[in-house]
């Protein structure tokens, strides 16, 4: 390569850069006076050409117009992009408010769980979380479920090989508080929860529950119904009423099912609480004195409610949503409506 080809390379690449970096049109000018301009670069060595040898000539010849041609080329390009940003400036009013980009939001099964723990905090619950990957003491053994209990079957429950589950309620999470703290305790634990349930309108393999715990001295069945009631209050509206129905479940005693007033008709009866007036919600009861001895508390000082309630239930209650499964079919139509 001659020292006319080279100088040719660098000069190319030395206009180029500048030239891609130029604020405004003197840069371009101040590029054009010195390699193009009368007694700039490549005027000076057109002027050179006679003296290169002859066998060179025509490959230095192909280098200068080619050098030429990509330096005119970035000059016409810098002007374009700088009369480009001055058309775009001189159509923008800084004085308007800015664009507003749409914004996503909370699923609806969120925003109901979110609502739950908040009434609950007022009432003096903190909320609190634990695995979804739970062992058979905490889901099972350590809440007083028989041995032969229906819920510990695995057409029931999801087993992993190594003898783990994914949990079926969250009160799990109850068990490993009351093992980490003493009393007194007031918590509510809401989460994902799973089971081998055939989905339909109203049942999922998945969804989630929030369930309450409060332990301290002389708690009463009154403390549990009062809570109820002002949940369902804040829930629902100040004319909502709440009943308690026994029943049995391993880790309550007594236990109750609760019913709320059907938000739909008031409690005259209508097709959404067949015509009962009632709507089941969930289960309750006093803690089974076998489950505080299981976690290391002495039933004879301590007492103590828990309570459950599925949130999706809640949501369909609250919302009017006559199916389950429109919470997780991902449709914008229906989901944007919350």
């Amino acid at each position: 390569m001659n020292k006319v080809i080279e100088a040719i390379e660098q000069a190319v690449k030395a206009a180029e850069e500048r030239l891609a970096s130029a604020a405004d049109a003197s840069v371009l000018e101040a590029v054009r006076i010195e390699y193009l301009g009368r007694n700039g670069l490549f005027p000076a060595l057109s002027r050179q050409m006679g003296t290169i040898p002859a066998d060179e000539r025509r490959e230095t010849g192909a280098a200068f117009n080619a050098g030429r041609g990509k330096i005119e080329a970035a000059m016409d390009a810098a002007a374009q992009r700088l009369q480009g940003g001055v058309a775009e400036s001189a159509g923008i009013d800084l004085s308007l408010p800015g664009r507003k980009l749409p914004r996503g939001h909370k699923h609806p099964i969120s925003q109901l769980a979110d609502e739950c723990v908040s009434i609950f905090r007022r009432m003096g619950f903190i909320a609190v979380d634990g695995p979804e990957i739970e062992d058979v003491r905490h889901n099972f053994d350590a809440l007083n479920t028989p041995q032969d209990h229906p819920s510990r079957d695995p057409q029931d429950t999801f087993y992993f090989p190594d003898g783990r589950i994914l949990r079926s309620q969250t009160s799990p999470v109850q068990i490993r508080v009351m093992e980490s703290h003493q009393p007194p305790i007031r918590i509510v634990a809401p989460g994902r929860v799973f089971r081998r349930d055939t989905p339909d309108a109203t049942h999922g393999m998945n969804f989630h529950q929030i369930e309450g715990l409060s332990v301290d001295k002389d708690v009463s069945m009154a403390d549990l119904k009062s809570v109820l009631q002002s949940f369902a209050r804040e829930m629902f509206g100040e004319k909502v009423r709440i009943r308690l129905r026994p029943h049995f479940f391993p880790f309550t005693e007594p236990s109750v099912e609760y019913d709320f007033s059907c938000v739909v008709c008031g409690g005259k009866g209508c097709s959404v609480c067949k015509n009962s007036g009632w709507i089941e919600i969930a289960g309750a009861g006093m803690v089974d004195p076998a489950v505080f001895a299981n976690v290391g508390y002495d039933p004879e000082k301590w007492t103590g409610y828990a309570f459950g309630m599925g949130i999706e239930r809640l949501a369909m209650l609250r919302y009017r949503i006559p199916d389950l499964r429109l919470l997780y079919e991902n449709d914008v139509r229906f989901l944007e409506q919350f």
